[in-house]
């Protein structure tokens, strides 16, 4: 039953290790029975991280997530019998043209979901380390507070322009911040256009991702944090598991502390991707090959990988 929304291999990503294929056997291995692979999308020259350009130019990184679409696509078909397997990618939303990547990725490609994030504030990465996460923040004006708001800002522009399916790591700007297990009501302005986002998403049926990377960097809880989750609860919004894995030493780490997390915000039943059918419907026309099939949160707790 467990299962992940939100995952990267060695093979494709400058940042993770190990193959694609040796990340779907251990998905295996450890008992999850659905698993989406979802890489990164390329980035502009002038948004490379430091170091990048040693390794790649704009359109090795192009052809890099054609490779990675059409190896997805083949461990798909050769694990059909072990495990459900979709593809998908990440988004990258920094500059105005991001949108428009964005969609020629989804023309050329037939995935059956993207995760909608943000990385990157006034187009600086806020989550590579401290020293940039500064640097975005000096450029708001020095304080957590305006880089948190302005975070929701563009988080707000995605959501308008894209309607992911998915949301990834809804409240990721906490990472690098002076507290990142600080309450977000402690600013008003920010707490505002936090439930202004999670409002939206309920409206238009995305799923957010609880989402496990933040419990292996240190933090108390999932993303995002269990008052958030509260909320998103109250207005019928619909949450899914992800652990947004970058090696299989990450695969479902620290599930059971996310179980944890789930049963503290009062949430009762979590969806995940399915193969659409009679019993599953398509919830977005623009992935007519898959929907959101819905389990109880005690099911989910019953099934044999928590023995694992």
């Amino acid at each position: 039953m467990p299962f992940s929304h939100h995952s990267h291999s060695g093979q494709f990503c400058g940042h993770a290790t190990n193959t694609l294929e040796e990340v779907v056997r251990d998905a295996i291995r450890k008992g999850m029975t659905t698993f989406c692979m979802t890489e990164h999308i390329h980035r502009e020259r002038l948004d490379f991280y430091p170091r990048e350009e040693e390794d790649h130019t704009p359109e090795t990184l192009e052809m890099l997530y054609d490779d990675f679409y059409h190896e997805a696509r083949r461990l798909q078909k050769a694990h059909a019998d072990k495990i459900q397997l979709f593809v998908g990618f990440e988004s990258e939303w920094i500059r105005d043209s991001s949108l428009g990547s964005i969609q020629r990725l989804l023309e050329q490609y037939p995935v059956d979901l993207f995760v909608g994030s943000v990385h990157h504030v006034y187009t600086v990465p806020i989550d590579y380390d401290t020293p940039l996460y500064h640097k975005a923040r000096d450029i708001g004006g020095g304080t957590d507070e305006q880089i948190f708001a302005d975070y929701f800002d563009a988080q707000y522009s995605m959501l308008q322009a894209l309607k992911p399916p998915v949301v990834g790591h809804f409240d990721l700007i906490r990472l690098k911040s002076d507290d990142p297990d600080k309450s977000f009501r402690t600013w008003p302005n920010v707490w505002e256009k936090l439930m202004r986002n999670l409002a939206f998403i309920a409206k238009y049926g995305g799923v957010l991702e609880l989402n496990s990377s933040s419990l292996r960097k240190g933090m108390s809880e999932a993303y995002p944090q269990v008052k958030i989750c509260k909320e998103f609860v109250a207005m019928g919004g619909r949450f899914t598991l992800s652990d947004d894995s970058h090696g299989i030493d990450q695969v479902a780490l620290n599930y059971g502390k996310v179980l944890g997390c789930i049963k503290k915000a009062g949430i009762t039943e979590v969806c995940h991707l399915a193969p659409a059918s009679g019993s599953i419907a398509i919830h977005d026309e623009r992935f007519p090959n898959v929907g959101w099939r819905t389990v109880s949160i005690s099911e989910l707790g019953s099934h044999g990988f928590w023995k694992k």
